[in-house]
């Protein structure tokens, strides 16, 4: 019996509450609008469900993956033979016990918790505002724009362990660092809920300076075009964006997929592209970027294999 038969019969006996969607289309769910069939697809909308489904999987041999806003992804286009959990259903979002504080479930997108912030006359998220991802992804990875990261705002969040069971991790033990933690040094690991200390602010100052970062970035941004956002990693001491651009790169493409005019830092989807003509563009700009400067540029796109 393979893992998805098991799997079937275990949600059908312990979640039968839970939406599952079988071979379901992983363009869909990614910002690249690419990528094959998913065997299995399951919706969580409580912590609860996301533990037991968890504790299923193991059991099954399935290999669970967790999805927020699929904003840093690259899928194949065959598809994985793998059980994506996505995490939208997770979205409580309420005032911490703390003064000042802020507790959002791992489904709740960074822009969402940014305006609650801002109803809430704190500030400290502002740059999160346009972060197109999930607290879940956005604490693994220490999202973070225009000077703004969030280990400057998490004090701590409650995280998943498949062999150990739920912990609580302090904002230090979350190990921060540039776009990774330790979660991202675990990815078997799944946030349920973080913590976010913020600081009193003008509400009106707040949403001023929101839309300011907003406006910047739809000016300099390729947003109109599927994208995965930044595609590289800032390397240090330069810029990815620039120094694709001094290689002559931008506007370079293979089929559907291009080097943005707008933006070099950002690889879109002009119609149509598929995974592997992405990665292929990903590896030409590697390679030519290496050739004539020397500096190695390491994707900030994840790939889901």
């Amino acid at each position: 019996m393979d893992w998805v038969t098991r799997l079937d019969k275990q949600v059908a006996d312990y979640l039968p509450d839970l939406r599952v969607l079988k071979e379901e289309p992983m363009a869909k769910h990614t910002s690249f609008r690419v990528g094959g069939p998913a065997k299995r697809m399951a919706f969580p909308e409580r912590g609860e469900q996301m533990v037991l489904l968890l504790s299923m999987a193991r059991e099954c041999g399935a290999r669970p993956f967790i999805l927020g806003n699929g904003t840093n992804l690259l899928v194949p286009d065959g598809g994985v033979d793998r059980l994506i959990i996505e995490t939208s259903g997770l979205s409580r979002l309420e005032k911490g016990t703390e003064p000042d504080s802020l507790v959002a479930e791992s489904g709740v997108s960074l822009a969402r918790l940014a305006d609650f912030a801002c109803k809430q006359g704190l500030t400290g998220l502002e740059f999160a505002h346009g972060i197109p991802g999930t607290v879940g992804g956005g604490v693994c990875m220490n999202a973070g724009a225009y000077g703004g990261e969030l280990k400057q705002v998490v004090s701590g969040g409650s995280v998943l362990f498949p062999e150990e069971g739920v912990r609580y991790l302090t904002g230090e033990e979350l190990h921060f660092g540039y776009r990774r933690s330790f979660l991202s040094d675990h990815p078997e690991s799944v946030v349920l809920y973080a913590v976010f200390q913020l600081s009193p602010g003008d509400p009106e100052t707040i949403r001023e300076t929101m839309r300011e970062l907003m406006a910047r970035r739809k000016t300099s941004q390729p947003l109109e075009w599927p994208s995965a956002g930044s595609t590289f990693k800032r390397p240090e001491g330069h810029f990815a964006g620039t120094l694709i651009d001094q290689c002559g790169l931008k506007g370079r493409t293979v089929g559907g997929a291009q080097v943005s005019e707008k933006h070099a830092g950002f690889i879109i989807n002009r119609g149509g592209a598929t995974c592997v003509e992405i990665k292929e563009l990903i590896r030409q700009v590697q390679e030519m970027v290496f050739e004539k400067t020397g500096v190695r540029l390491e994707p900030e796109v994840k790939f889901v294999e």
